[in-house]
């Protein structure tokens, strides 16, 4: 078998268009989208491994589309903050980094352009970005591989949807050894020259922004900074102060428990392997350790395995039949309640609680995930169906948080309002029915309502103050 070849059974590997390298291809071109990172990137480490193999030179070009669906100018302010570093890790390692925003992002002018002889992408499973790969695939007329870049294990040995994580952890643990490793990070042996740099367009943040057709009724937030070096600074901060006491702090809103990595992880510009082998060769006790990586490994990739496997991931109707068949037996029950979307987006509900975490979310880009939990189900309880809570839910969802528009939070919505991943909990209660039921009451015994509530509210007065978001205090 030749080394190509060999390259090609990686496990991480997807073959999307088939067939030799073009023996007239100048290059190798890696479609960097997902996995915006130039360290700890499998696709990056394959390209480079294959432009090695192929005596090449290597193209990581990001192509900016200002129009992934439910994005906003909070999100491109957070993904513009970290090209720079992108650019520069990539450059250190060996090869071009080329970027080209709207309208000159198209993947298959540039690779037309530089003479591709194979062509590289990482892999990501929501609809509409599967749905660009296939056209890629359709288009190209040179080999095309994916890699799947963003999980500890390949989601290729997960081809059906499971169940709950009782049914995927035994299989994931079974295969962690392999693939829990920290990864290669090769450097590319043949370099480009002056004369045959593809260009790139330049980098100014501010105009790249101002220049891109953006939704700009969310605006950025200040104190969340993208980028890998931001990201890898809180992940320091949190294996040295936070992880110690991660399984009894996480779940209480009041404390700073959580890791807050989730939008790095997000954008690829920290990846799984990066943030879980911190963990895992952290002093830090077991327990706490091993609390994190349930998280981290299980639980963010059965929600990949969700999106991946269920075609109607952000619908109610892509939630289990047991849930969908209580919940319509309680449709018609009298709501305590009424709120359209609008009221909930403002905050304007007659419970503090809720309230505070809607702000939280609108004024940080970030929510509790305790949290996250009980104002999904409060949106149930307080919307005329499961269907238009289910909705409002993840509109809500994407607009505001950074970590929006991704399998957890698709898998968070279903998991409190449809029963995703969970099981019946009776006896059945009011709208509810045999959907595990949370309350006001419930999390006051749990923590510190009142200290978080105080908190929040400090961190809207100051945003009011500097007028930062408007859609909460018009």
């Amino acid at each position: 078998m030749s080394a190509l070849a060999q390259l090609q059974q990686d496990p991480r590997v997807v073959v999307r268009r088939e067939g030799l390298p073009d023996p007239q291809g100048k290059c190798v071109v890696y479609w960097m989208q997902r996995a915006q990172r130039g360290w700890d990137n499998p696709a990056l480490d394959m390209a480079i491994k294959v432009a090695n193999e192929l005596q090449k030179p290597l193209a990581v070009f990001f192509g900016l589309h200002p129009k992934y669906p439910n994005s906003n100018w909070r999100h491109y302010a957070f993904l513009v903050a970290g090209i720079r570093e992108t650019w520069e890790q990539v450059e250190k390692r060996g090869a071009a980094f080329v970027f080209r925003a709207y309208p000159q992002h198209d993947l298959i002018r540039f690779c037309a352009e530089v003479g591709a002889a194979l062509v590289i992408g990482d892999e990501n499973p929501m609809r509409e970005p599967e749905g660009w790969r296939q056209s890629a695939t359709r288009k190209l007329r040179v080999p095309f591989w994916t890699v799947d870049a963003d999980v500890i294990v390949p989601s290729k040995f997960f081809p059906k949807e499971e169940y709950a994580a009782r049914t995927l952890r035994p299989k994931l643990h079974k295969l962690l050894s392999a693939f829990f490793t920290p990864l290669e990070n090769p450097n590319a042996r043949h370099r480009w020259t002056d004369a045959t740099r593809p260009a790139s367009q330049p980098l100014d943040e501010q105009t790249v922004l101002s220049d891109l057709p953006l939704d700009r009724s969310t605006q950025p937030v200040s104190h969340y900074v993208g980028g890998t070096r931001a990201g890898q600074n809180v992940l320091r901060q949190f294996v040295q102060h936070g992880l110690r006491d991660y399984d009894t702090a996480r779940n209480l809103p009041h404390l700073p428990g959580t890791s807050n990595l989730s939008a790095y992880l997000h954008f690829g510009q920290l990846g799984p392997h990066t943030i879980a082998l911190a963990v895992r060769d952290a002093e830090a006790p077991q327990i706490a350790k091993d609390a994190f990586l349930e998280e981290m490994i299980v639980r963010r990739e059965l929600a990949i395995n969700f999106v991946a496997r269920n075609p109607q991931y952000d619908k109610l109707a892509g939630c289990h039949e047991w849930a969908r068949k209580t919940l319509a037996e309680h449709r018609a029950d009298p709501r305590p309640y009424l709120y359209n979307e609008a009221e909930l987006e403002q905050a304007e509900t007659h419970d503090p609680l809720w309230n505070a975490a809607q702000l939280e979310m609108v004024v940080t880009g970030r929510m509790h995930g305790y949290l996250r939990m009980y104002w999904a189900k409060k949106i149930l309880e307080w919307t005329p169906s499961p269907e238009e809570a289910f909705d409002i839910a993840v509109r809500l969802n994407d607009r505001y948080e950074l970590d929006g528009r991704d399998p957890n939070g698709y898998t968070g919505v279903a998991w409190a309002i449809g029963g995703k991943h969970d099981r019946p909990w009776p006896p059945a209660r009011p709208v509810f029915g045999m959907i595990r039921y949370m309350t006001a009451g419930g999390c006051a015994r749990k923590f510190d309502v009142k200290s978080y509530i105080k908190r929040v509210e400090a961190l809207a007065g100051r945003s009011a103050q500097l007028g930062t978001h408007p859609a909460l205090f018009h």
